[in-house]
């Protein structure tokens, strides 16, 4: 590291002490993406920002480095090794299929934002037997699945105002691009053919996120 938390809690006068900076590093590591349009995150993010050389220095000897994408405004850290934490493989589903109705959404310039893209639950129903060979989950598993993928910066949901035909709808957030890779999506096709092939809903070896703190479980049961 560079500078020491102390020295650099000094260089703000006052403003942040050094648990400012203690917090700030783990948050990175166990939450992965800061965005400064959020709340609860937009301190932390501004305190990366104007430190980026020092966090990065301190979080390089983990094997994780950090990239700021000035354009929606986050700053993600990215662990160089790809073992990561196990996701099951609904969690591997909803991300790609999440991920190619991002790529969709900017294709027709349909974007939010700071980059969001707003996925309808109508959307979803349709894209996910069509890109998985698998029906979509009830509603109370993708609620389940959204808080999840949320603390992994991917997603947000956002509730209806008492439609019950569509309780809630999706906020596909832009750091889900450096989360999940091309080679990713191309595990979508494979999960078809697997399906095709023996007809049984165990997981498959989906491998590990292309520089991501997730890597995909080989079976329903992993842990998250």
């Amino acid at each position: 590291m560079k500078r020491s938390w102390t020295t650099l809690s000094q260089l703000t006068n006052g403003t942040y002490v050094e648990q400012d900076f203690e917090r700030a590093a783990w948050r990175l590591v166990t939450e992965q993406v800061l965005y400064a349009t959020d709340h609860r995150s937009r301190v932390a993010y501004h305190l990366v920002e104007e430190f980026l050389d020092d966090f990065t220095a301190a979080l390089a000897p983990l094997g994780i480095r950090l990239e700021r994408n000035a354009a929606h405004r986050y700053i993600i850290a990215l662990p160089r090794h790809g073992e990561g934490t196990p996701v099951r493989l609904d969690e591997t589903l909803f991300l790609l299929v999440l991920r190619q109705r991002y790529d969709e959404a900017i294709r027709q310039g349909r974007v939010e934002e700071h980059g969001e893209v707003v996925v309808e639950l109508p959307d979803l129903q349709e894209a996910w037997p069509a890109l998985t060979g698998r029906p979509m989950p009830d509603i109370g598993t993708l609620r389940m699945l959204a808080a999840t993928l949320r603390r992994w910066g991917c997603c947000r949901l956002v509730e209806g105002e008492g439609d019950a035909l569509q309780p809630f709808h999706l906020m596909v957030r832009p750091a889900i691009v450096d989360i999940v890779g091309e080679q990713w999506l191309q595990r979508l096709d494979q999960h078809s053919l697997d399906d095709e092939d023996d007809g049984d809903d165990s997981g498959s070896d989906t491998g590990n996120a292309d520089g991501s703190t997730v890597a995909a479980a080989e079976d329903d049961d992993a842990a998250a």
